[in-house]
């Protein structure tokens, strides 16, 4: 019986029943609280389906909010170096990608989502497991330091897409990488590395 699938209500694919499925448990259960497993009941097909289909939990987050680029292979590679500052190097990693063709879908999504909530929530849940979690870990921040490390690099990284490229106020909407990376690199790094108050 291969790839046991339940009963099924209604006609469409194997993936976007998983889609469907995923996407109502990540808004209603967090990332952390949702299950491959009931993920797949609600689909109607056999965990093993999730996998084949998507690979991980984490792909499958990237899936249900169709986000064309994912951000944790650069973190990762812009944090790679512990020789630079971590902060800059982040930022410069995102002011690079954000410019790219799937950077600006990606802020296309982001600019068209801010008003339905649940979106909102999976939004907020992409950055948690997919940017913040990822440098978060990189600079082995402390348990007790990460909730706090993560809401300020946040505040500063959304805020900058926010300004830069929603609501594009000048200067900061055409100034180059190096004037960004220089004002604002030096932020994120205080928040990444320096004493929390």
């Amino acid at each position: 019986m291969a790839g046991r699938r339940g009963p099924r209500t209604g006609g469409g694919s194997t993936r976007a029943d998983i889609l469907a499925a995923a996407e109502r448990e990540f808004a209603e259960q967090g990332y952390d609280g949702a299950t491959v497993r009931r993920i797949a009941a609600a689909a109607g097909v056999d965990p093993a389906m999730i996998n084949h289909h998507f690979g991980s939990k984490d792909e499958l987050l990237m899936a249900v909010m169709e986000l064309p680029l994912d951000p944790r292979p650069m973190v990762e590679q812009a944090l790679s170096d512990r020789s630079v500052d971590p902060g800059k190097s982040l930022l410069r990693t995102a002011l690079a990608a954000w410019e790219t063709p799937p950077g600006q879908l990606t802020i296309g999504l982001l600019r068209s989502s801010l008003h339905r909530d649940h979106t909102v929530a999976l939004l907020r849940q992409v950055l948690a497991h997919r940017v913040l979690g990822p440098a978060l870990d990189a600079l082995d921040i402390p348990a007790d330091e990460r909730d706090w490390r993560a809401a300020l690099l946040a505040s500063q990284m959304v805020g900058l897409i926010m300004v830069r490229h929603v609501i594009r106020i000048e200067p900061l909407a055409s100034a180059d990488h190096d004037q960004v990376v220089d004002l604002i690199g030096p932020t994120l790094d205080r928040y990444l590395l320096d004493p929390l108050p």
